[in-house]
């Protein structure tokens, strides 16, 4: 027992409903499920490694009209609350959320059966952002890898078969991703997907800006898509992660800005693996209409 507490992490994820979470989120649990959501709350839903930090700077940049001395005013992390974040003794996502003034803009990473229910009666507006599964569950292997307040993902073969089988924190992506595509037309749902933003992050972020009510000319909407590049993102201390402790995000393991690329799935998967992959990804996506881009 010693040898693990020595070796550094054991983290163990507890379920909420067959959805594994960490246990402070779990401690936490009635807290979240009755958080007061406010009707003009926008609330950024992400499977995680999908493009969280990239769509939380896109929104915060629209916020403040381009204005980037505002966007500096604090790490992204503390800009928009984490709704299930709980780390006693500090201020959970919920009461961070209760403390700030609205318009609000927060974020999750919980699946449509798990949100709190005053989100769906307020008539919130959502923005979710999926990303293809291959290479979220490269990305999210290499953040398990330096995140020590998640479990150790083994090797790259075991954490393929932890992944596709929905055993990691939030639970499965084919079910979050399915969720979240079938709420899109009941509710103020702007579903958009990572490789469309890479692709044309102009159109994307004008999407964004007009569901978000905004109005904003083309200066200033040029210079929100440069300043939400990979590259300026990686550089940028206020998106980075680079001021949170080694202790939780060992950065020397693997950067939290990795590569920002789509189909870097292709340096993991091997062949045999590729073609489970696709057979399993057909079976559990049956029946959907949505279709993602593996490569650009």
């Amino acid at each position: 027992m010693a040898l693990t507490t020595e070796l550094g992490r054991q983290p163990q994820l507890r379920e909420v409903a067959g959805i594994p979470l960490q246990a402070s989120t779990v401690d936490n649990w009635s807290q979240i499920q009755n958080f007061e959501a406010k009707p003009d709350d926008l609330l950024i839903c992400t499977y995680p490694k999908s493009g969280t930090t990239w769509i939380q700077e896109i929104v915060d940049m629209i916020e403040q009209n381009g204005d980037m001395e505002k966007c500096q005013r604090a790490i992204i992390q503390h800009r928009h609350p984490f709704i299930e974040w709980a780390r006693p003794p500090h201020p959970s996502g919920v009461e961070k959320a209760r403390a700030m003034p609205s318009p609000r803009t927060l974020r999750t990473h919980l699946p449509t059966q798990l949100l709190p229910p005053s989100f769906w009666k307020n008539n919130c507006k959502f923005l979710y952002v999926a990303r293809n599964a291959k290479d979220c569950m490269v990305s999210y292997y290499h953040f398990q890898r330096m995140n020590q307040m998640l479990p150790d993902p083994g090797t790259w073969e075991e954490y393929f078969e932890t992944f596709i089988s929905g055993k990691v924190c939030w639970g499965s992506w084919y079910d979050h991703v399915k969720g979240w595509w079938e709420m899109k037309d009941r509710y103020q749902i702007l579903f958009l997907f990572y490789e469309d933003i890479k692709k044309d992050p102009k159109h994307e972020i004008q999407k964004v800006m007009q569901f978000m009510g905004k109005n904003l000319d083309e200066t200033i909407l040029d210079k929100i898509v440069q300043e939400t590049s990979f590259e300026k993102m990686k550089e940028n201390p206020m998106t980075n992660r680079s001021t949170v402790p080694k202790s939780i995000l060992d950065q020397s393991i693997s950067p939290f800005m990795r590569k920002g690329t789509v189909g870097d799935w292709k340096s993991h998967f091997t062949v045999a693996q590729n073609e489970r992959f696709d057979k399993i990804y057909r079976k559990k996506m049956e029946g959907t209409s949505i279709n993602f881009c593996m490569e650009l």
